[in-house]
């Protein structure tokens, strides 16, 4: 028998695949499956897929799950049946190549002083797959594609975050359409991580005082392409029986719980580092969930080095970089002094500070004993690089907060912005990306960072581009049907029913989606205050409009709730049955589908509470056009030819006045522009104009509002700087 193939076989060399061993060939996707790389590339998804592809949408697409029902024969029998066995050995080959590959990256360029010391990037989720349930919405989703992005341009950077048991809740709708919450336990062997071990050879635990006794953590590694994510988790032996299950749920539990879930993300994440051998040359807080991580650094450094507290927060300080996310005061985490003296005591007793100086780093006005402690002000306290997600975001990120430095005009409180992105090969379909390997050329994807190359979309051919997404608007339609006839099973309903949700939906109809989280301000129900002129226009039998609404609530937001319900029982009107529809349990293979999908993304929050968004991005790659209020990116994306707009970006003072000038200005922009520009055909049958606004969006958004392009803005202004790695500057 020759030996096995490792990987290392050229294109060149012949392989006798009947040599090849199952044990052998499932040890291959075994390691893929163990590295969550293989969720960006859908000819590695497409392995999975093929093995089973009913299992592999029940087990929502986790191939560890897959891999675990089948043995290393039925592998390689199913393998050989579908000629898989050249294309497990390419897709493993690549893996080891790339992970091999740290030099000759973008990273490797230009990131250099974080090679021995790296980033370390804090988020109290992840969105990473849909078979990694440890993310709720955005802010997860954000994380996830910043990771991918750091592994892709090689940016020395290690992740920190909570591992969650039960994740976020499945959402299921009742009868009136109100919204049910489940929560379920994730089998752990079901997950690509393994527990972190110390130099002794046993499992890592960290350990984090409070007054009322120690929470212990335990540590787990994933691997994200390059990047390692760390994940701490408090079901452990030592442990309370409430505290084993402090991580269990995402945002869940009273206010001591999000305290205790904070305190081991911040303090308990520094302390898995330093057991890890890791010391970071920058820490980045992305949110105020794991603003007490500086606290502990700033321990560290004055047991280890001799500091005094100014002089450790001090440089502690100049090494952090504080992301926030939120114009909404409920968005910003605060503690009374009571829950901060029980968690923070310990800590505070060994830096050696009074209890009112810690509530002072947690307070706008620090001698203000009326105040409570405030995660994203310590945050900003204690990091010399602070930064909103969009331009609009950070012009009103520096009015809120201007009250931290009253010695300075407006304009000069230290808070910039670097606009989110989103990770294009994560988000973009596979006939989309096809598409653009025969106009783009078959590197594009090794030069998501290049405007020069995007500018080759306008080369791209109408009637092909339409034809990739009417392809892809297929597919989504279909998605839906099986979703909106399972939940009427689930709901007990007459076969009726179930069928007519089988045939609902119109392929030739514009599709509009809407899809978030059903938080009040984002007002999933402004289109219901002209409800009657929507009617009308969905009803149009020359010029049809569906719309397709998708999102969850936070389980404690009765407003949120409302409007899923208003929408949901739209079913029962006549007027909308089939044609407004709500997709269950919001997740990322739902956003995946719409985003590919649908020929306009409606956003209409009230301006300027949309710090950023991010789902509008992912319509970009796929052909659809976003229809949007002038907030957050879309208010420095929007140039009068990629897209639509609702309003011209001012509000009124009185946010009643602001919601039915919307409400107007929303039916008057689908009834006069965006119908319209979607039905008017040419001698081909083609919307040439909506057809050239699609390729003007790609062409001066994808690259802009990509998550390498963000990355990169970090390394350049933040990370390299933080970590003292400028050659040159000279502070004017």
């Amino acid at each position: 028998m020759s030996q096995v193939d490792d990987g290392t076989t050229t294109a060149f060399e012949r392989v006798n695949w009947t040599e090849i061993t199952p044990q052998a060939l499932y040890n291959k996707l075994q390691t893929l499956a163990g590295n969550l790389w293989w969720s960006w590339h859908p000819e590695v998804v497409s392995l999975f897929r093929d093995l089973d592809p009913v299992r592999w949408r029940q087990l929502d697409h986790n191939p560890i799950a897959l891999l675990a029902e089948m043995t290393p024969e039925l592998v390689a029998e199913r393998a050989g049946e579908m000629v898989m066995y050249t294309r497990i050995n390419q897709a493993h080959r690549r893996l080891k190549d790339y992970m091999a590959d740290t030099h000759h990256t973008w990273g490797g360029h230009h990131a250099g002083v974080l090679g021995s010391k790296p980033v370390a990037y804090f988020s109290a989720e992840f969105g990473i797959h849909e078979s990694v349930p440890i993310y709720s919405g955005g802010l997860g989703v954000l994380s996830g594609d910043h990771i991918k992005s750091a592994s892709g341009l090689g940016v020395p950077l290690v992740a920190i975050g909570l591992f969650y048991d039960q994740g976020y809740f499945k959402q299921h709708l009742d009868a009136e359409g109100y919204q049910q919450e489940e929560y379920l336990d994730t089998k752990v062997e079901n997950l690509p991580m393994s527990a972190c071990k110390g130099p002794d050879g046993k499992p890592i635990h960290v350990t984090i005082d409070t007054r009322e006794g120690k929470l212990i953590a335990k540590v787990w590694l994933m691997m994200v392409g390059r990047v390692r994510l760390y994940l701490l988790d408090c079901d452990v032996e030592g442990n309370s029986p409430q505290d084993r299950e402090l991580t269990s749920r995402l945002y869940g539990g009273d206010r001591r719980t999000r305290i205790r879930q904070e305190l081991v993300l911040g303090v308990g994440g520094v302390k898995a580092l330093r057991a890890l051998g890791i010391t970071p040359g920058c820490y980045h807080l992305n949110e105020g969930h794991s603003a007490f991580a500086p606290l502990e650094v700033i321990r560290e450094r004055m047991h280890g080095d001799g500091l005094s507290f100014d002089d450790a927060l001090r440089d502690v300080a100049q090494h952090t970089v504080f992301t926030t996310h939120t114009p909404v005061p409920a968005g910003h985490d605060r503690f009374d002094a009571a829950l901060i003296e029980e968690h923070l005591g310990p800590l505070r007793d060994q830096i050696g500070i009074s209890h009112e100086q810690l509530m002072g780093l947690g307070r706008v006005e620090p001698q203000n004993e009326h105040e409570s402690f405030c995660m994203t002000v310590i945050g900003l306290k204690l990091s010399r690089r602070a930064n909103a997600v969009s331009s609009l975001h950070g012009y009103v990120s520096r009015r809120m907060w201007a009250h931290l430095w009253p010695w300075r005009v407006e304009e000069e409180i230290p808070i910039g912005h670097i606009t989110n992105g989103v990770h294009i090969p994560s988000w973009i379909a596979q006939p989309m990306q096809q598409l653009f390997e025969r106009q783009l050329g078959q590197s594009w994807r090794l030069r998501l960072e290049e405007p020069e190359m995007w500018s080759k979309v306008y080369q791209i051919d109408p009637g092909e581009l339409w034809e990739t997404h009417h392809a892809l608007k297929s597919r989504l339609l279909e998605f839906v049907r099986r979703r909106l006839s399972r939940q009427c099973r689930r709901r007990n309903e007459d076969e009726s029913s179930v069928e007519a949700a089988r045939m609902a939906l119109d392929p030739s109809a514009l599709t509009i989606g809407f899809a978030r989280r059903f938080a009040t301000y984002k007002r999933a129900d402004l289109f219901l205050r002209k409800l009657d002129d929507i009617a009308e226009l969905i009803n149009d039998p020359e010029r049809p409009v569906q719309f397709l609404f998708s999102g969850k609530a936070h389980p404690a937001d009765e407003g949120g709730k409302s409007f899923i319900k208003k929408i949901a029982k739209l079913r029962q009107d006549p007027r909308f049955s089939g044609r407004v529809v709500f997709i269950e349990d919001y997740d990322i293979n739902v956003a995946r589908h719409l985003t590919q999908g649908v020929d306009v993304w409606l956003n209409n929050p009230r301006r300027p509470l949309e710090a950023s968004g991010t789902s509008g991005m992912k319509v970009i790659l796929n052909g659809g056009l976003n229809c949007s209020i002038l907030d957050g990116w879309w208010a420095e994306a929007y140039n009068g030819r990629n897209g639509f707009a609702i309003g011209n970006g001012t509000q009124h003072v009185d946010d009643n006045i602001t919601d039915e000038r919307d409400a107007e200005n929303l039916y008057s922009v689908l009834a006069d522009e965006v119908i319209p520009a979607f039905y008017e055909r040419d001698a081909d049958g083609l919307p040439s104009k909506w057809i050239q606004m699609m390729i003007e969006s790609i062409a001066t958004l994808a690259e802009r509002f990509s998550s390498h392009r963000m990355v990169v803005d970090y390394v350049r202004h933040c990370y390299v700087p933080a970590a003292g790695g400028l050659s040159s500057h000279m502070p004017g």
